[in-house]
């Protein structure tokens, strides 16, 4: 038997949507430091504009909530509960290697660029 995509369908692609647009705002507030791996350059200064005034990981809060609706539009229950708390985990050693590599923002002396890979 198939599964036919949730009667909330046209509701959740318009969540995405909004999610995708929220996303591009993150990356334009980054602006030349967007990029994929945690890296602080020593005359960066922390950025606190766009939605990085309200929080302090926006594409994450992008990640997750994209992980619960699109299994969500096809009925794959399961599947938005696995993903959801396996990217909860990697989130969490994520950012607390983002977190450390901030400090070093509020600390003039340190110099050098400060590299977290993730792979």
């Amino acid at each position: 038997m198939r599964k036919r995509p949730s009667s909330l369908w046209s509701i959740l692609l318009k969540i995405f949507i909004v999610l995708q647009l929220f996303r591009l705002w993150t990356i334009a507030s980054l602006g030349r430091y967007w990029n994929t791996k945690t890296i602080v350059f020593p005359e960066a200064e922390r950025i606190r504009k766009g939605p990085y005034r309200w929080l302090r990981h926006p594409n994450y809060f992008v990640v997750m909530l994209e992980l619960i609706i699109i299994p969500l539009m096809f009925q794959a229950y399961w599947t938005a509960a696995i993903f959801t708390i396996c990217n909860a985990y990697l989130l969490s050693v994520r950012i607390r290697a983002e977190e450390r590599a901030l400090c070093l923002l509020k600390s003039p002396s340190q110099q050098g660029i400060f590299y977290v890979f993730f792979l």
